[in-house]
């Protein structure tokens, strides 16, 4: 009895001082997912996307992009809803009140500095790629343990925040380099229609600004399954960071930044090698569950972040 309890204590030990050293040690999470990008559609009404039974607007998303992944039509900014925070609340998990010209940092560590730390991965491995120069602001927080740390790689308006805005074309042709060159692992892309047509009062310009980036996010899905280093390993959503005035509320299209639905509900789009397909999900889902599924997915935590993993996504 004595030698078995001493060779089970030395077992013991030995246990323990095996799982004390591994403690630290990540465990990969068992996803075929190693990349991820999110495109934001810069402010249309859920009425002209999903929302539309004829989807006149968005026919790649509808055609080509359903069956192989995923439209949520209860999806919804809850906080507020203009462009710098429904940006922050998709990258940070928060909802906050932020300056929209640019000129406050969000308050929360976001997806990419929890990544970037949490791996120790180079800054050229995630990037923020916008047409809207403001939204450079992704890129760090004003959290005291995380500013100015652990950031992604910025190409922002025409030459950061601060330049002004650039066309959508141009950012559409960033992307593919920065892609094509970098092949960074997380990834968030705005483009600026059509909102920026919406506040011109251009309802023509407004709806093929619909058009226009649904046909970028199409492309950018064809270039994800035709290069080597994405395929079959990389998930990608496509939402919007706000709506617009319903008909009848204030200036209708033209604006946004209440509560009223057209404000709040936006589209989402999810494909990955982890997610079902040719779903469409009704379950209530808000912009704060995009970057708790990205930590899932990739494996690591957002303690401060408020979101839910979309668990139904998954196969």
């Amino acid at each position: 009895m004595r030698i078995n309890f001493h060779h089970n204590t030395i077992y013991f030990i030995f246990t323990i001082l095996v799982l004390s050293s591994c403690k630290n040690e990540l465990i990969p999470s068992g996803y075929k997912t190693k990349n991820i990008i999110v495109v934001v559609i810069d402010g249309p009404r859920y009425s002209e996307t999903w929302g539309d039974p004829t989807h006149q607007y968005i026919p790649r998303l509808a055609n080509q992009l359903l069956p192989v992944g995923n439209i949520y039509s209860n999806f919804y900014n809850n906080g507020p809803t203009y462009t710098n925070a429904g940006h922050t609340a998709i990258t940070t998990g928060n909802y906050q009140e932020i300056n929209n010209s640019g000129n406050e940092l969000p308050q929360n560590p976001s997806i990419f500095q929890h990544w970037i730390q949490t791996f120790s991965k180079d800054t050229l491995a995630a990037w923020v790629i916008a047409s809207k120069d403001k939204l450079e602001i992704l890129s760090d927080c004003l959290d005291v343990e995380w500013n100015g740390k652990h950031g992604p790689s910025t190409n922002c308006g025409v030459n950061g925040n601060g330049t002004g805005y650039r066309n959508d074309s141009i950012t559409y042709d960033t992307i593919i380099d920065i892609l094509s060159t970098h092949h960074p692992q997380l990834v968030l892309i705005n483009f600026r229609e059509p909102d920026s047509s919406g506040h011109g009062n251009n309802w023509p310009g407004y709806t093929q600004g619909i058009q226009d980036t649904d046909q970028y996010a199409f492309q950018l899905w064809q270039f994800i399954e035709n290069d080597s280093f994405y395929k079959g390993s990389t998930t990608l959503f496509v939402t919007n960071d706000h709506g617009r005035h319903l008909d009848g509320v204030a200036d209708g299209f033209v604006s946004h930044g209440d509560s009223c639905d057209g404000c709040r509900h936006i589209n989402l789009y999810a494909f990955g090698p982890d997610f079902k397909e040719g779903q469409i999900i009704d379950i209530p889902r808000e912009q704060i569950d995009i970057p708790a599924t990205i930590a899932e997915l990739l494996n690591f935590k957002m303690p401060k972040g408020k979101g839910e993993i979309m668990q139904e996504l998954f196969k």
